[in-house]
């Protein structure tokens, strides 16, 4: 399986309203519940007035378009950092999943993912 490297730092953030986030931007997950409204976007892309903040992740995704009968991909994949003291944030959309690591984490990260069979593009 390949995973392909996305080539900038990202952000997460709590976020009041959608008026606050750029929709012109080429990336960005939204997700909003009862409780709050967060967003994962790039850190040069992040809107000036949020909640909270956490700066510092890198992230990568699982190359290509996944089925849905598709079981245990992202659960191997968390699996292996886990057991490598490596702690994840991850994303879904409904054609692939997103994880991201924090930035000092990112090439053990790959660097065991790629020991473990997956290709790193």
């Amino acid at each position: 399986m390949e995973l392909k490297k996305l080539d900038y730092d990202l952000t997460v953030c709590k976020v009041e309203t959608i008026t606050d986030i750029d929709m012109g931007t080429d990336f960005f997950f939204i997700g909003k519940t009862d409780e709050e409204m967060s967003l994962v976007c790039k850190t040069d892309d992040t809107p000036k007035k949020t909640i909270e903040r956490d700066d510092g992740w890198k992230g990568f995704r699982i190359q290509g378009v996944l089925d849905f009968s598709l079981i245990g991909i992202l659960s191997k994949l968390s699996g292996i950092l886990a057991e490598n003291n490596i702690g994840i944030f991850a994303v879904s959309t409904f054609n692939t999943d997103y994880i991201l690591v924090k930035a000092e984490n990112f090439e053990k990260a790959l660097s065991v993912l790629s020991a473990e069979g997956y290709t790193i593009a």
